[in-house]
């Protein structure tokens, strides 16, 4: 047999593959799942999924939809009942005036977000992106052929970065902005103040647009959420994304939405009319159901994230080395664990990169965490809070057990 004979044929698949990871919550869960399926105890804290069951009201709707034989294609945007609920939910606790035509119902927010990336994104635009962010972010602009452009807030800023960082990172080049508030993975919540200055800075670059990630607007500990769109002067610029998902724990229900300037909003709509047309029907008048029943709910839910960080804070704290925020929003802890790096295992293991740690306590304490590499914050951890009070007590107390052994 000839040496050509033996080559391995040429890959079919698509170079744009080359250029993608997979999402490293995904990955981390994989391998917790695959420890948990052993035999092992593993306390799960890499996904960021409330721990809590879909109101009943939420769920009483779907039942109803179904009852009522609501099972047909939808619109592309969204049924006009959901469209208009989410304006009105943007008038009432918002402040911003939107119509059904500038709204865009997709299949979770992380369509939406991609949906307006690839609508805004040409080859070669930069966009800068607020780092630690998450992780598909940099990927949908690889996607969209752009050029991420990293923008890292510090630790004594509780990872935010500036109005002054923003002015520098703006070229020519500069096309779109992404950040979410309150921020995955740092709980970082954006002042009004902050966000003001940054609205100063985008309406000196008229060709720089926005894209805000409100996603976990509702979980916040501050008592203020502000949007980037209430500042009038770059609101035709900013491209606001929300969804179902964590503020009333409808993860499962992939139920999301932008809105925007209707231009763009109707980009949005003609590229996923393409991709994945109309979402869920179910799923929406659920959704009509949940904004039309209040933020009750969502209240009893921040009560419990807001006590577990304070659980989580009062171990993480006696953690010589561990340097951790106090997270404003969301459910997360991100720790710099700068101080473990470079040090040696029981095991014999070197400790060079985030990523080794979080390996390393998936396997000494049974912990599953998610390295910071894929949030732009390569010497950080995240930690998600969404578990049971005594599971978090107990995670940290093997963290600490684990963290004290190396070397």
């Amino acid at each position: 047999m000839s040496e050509t004979a033996t080559l391995a044929p040429p890959s079919p698949l698509a170079d744009r593959l080359l250029r993608m990871t997979e999402p490293a919550t995904i990955a981390m869960a994989k391998k917790a799942r695959e420890l948990a399926a052993q035999g092992v105890d593993v306390i799960n804290l890499s996904f960021g999924e409330p721990d809590f069951p879909t109101p009943q009201y939420i769920k009483d709707a779907a039942k109803k939809a179904l009852d009522d034989g609501y099972t047909l294609y939808t619109p592309v945007a969204g049924i006009p009942e959901l469209r208009q609920a989410i304006c009105d939910k943007f008038r009432r606790e918002n402040q911003l005036d939107f119509q059904p035509n500038q709204i865009v119902v997709s299949t979770g927010a992380k369509q939406a977000l991609a949906n307006a990336v690839l609508s805004l994104v040409n080859p070669g635009d930069e966009v800068v992106v607020f780092s630690p962010y998450w992780v598909s972010y940099s990927e949908m602009v690889k996607l969209a052929g752009g050029i991420t452009v990293e923008l890292l807030g510090t630790l004594e800023n509780d990872y935010k970065v500036t109005a002054t960082q923003l002015e520098t990172a703006i070229t020519e080049r500069t096309k779109l902005i992404m950040y979410s508030s309150p921020c995955n993975p740092t709980g970082a919540v954006f002042s009004r103040e902050e966000l003001g200055e940054i609205a100063a800075v985008l309406a000196r670059h008229p060709q720089v647009f926005a894209l805000a990630d409100e996603i976990y607007e509702y979980i916040n500990f501050v008592g203020e959420h502000v949007s980037l769109a209430q500042f009038a002067e770059i609101a035709e610029r900013v491209v606001t994304v929300n969804g179902f998902s964590k503020g009333y724990a409808m993860t499962g229900w992939r139920l999301g939405y932008l809105a925007a300037r209707q231009d763009i909003a109707a980009a949005c709509e003609k590229f996923q009319s393409q991709i994945t047309s109309g979402t869920n029907s179910i799923a929406q008048r659920a959704g009509v159901a949940a904004l039309q029943g209040g933020r009750a709910s969502a209240d009893e839910m921040v009560t419990a994230y807001r006590r577990r960080r304070d659980l989580v804070l009062e171990v993480a704290r006696t953690i010589p080395g561990l340097q951790t925020p106090t997270p404003s929003g969301a459910f997360y802890v991100f720790p710099d664990v700068s101080a473990f790096l470079g040090r040696t295992a029981p095991d014999g293991r070197s400790i060079v990169t985030a990523t080794d740690l979080a390996l390393y306590l998936l396997a000494d304490a049974h912990v599953a965490a998610v390295a910071g590499d894929a949030f732009g914050a390569p010497r950080c951890v995240r930690f998600s809070t969404a578990a049971a009070d005594d599971k978090l007590v107990e995670a940290f107390r093997r963290i600490k057990a684990s963290l004290g052994k190396l070397s």
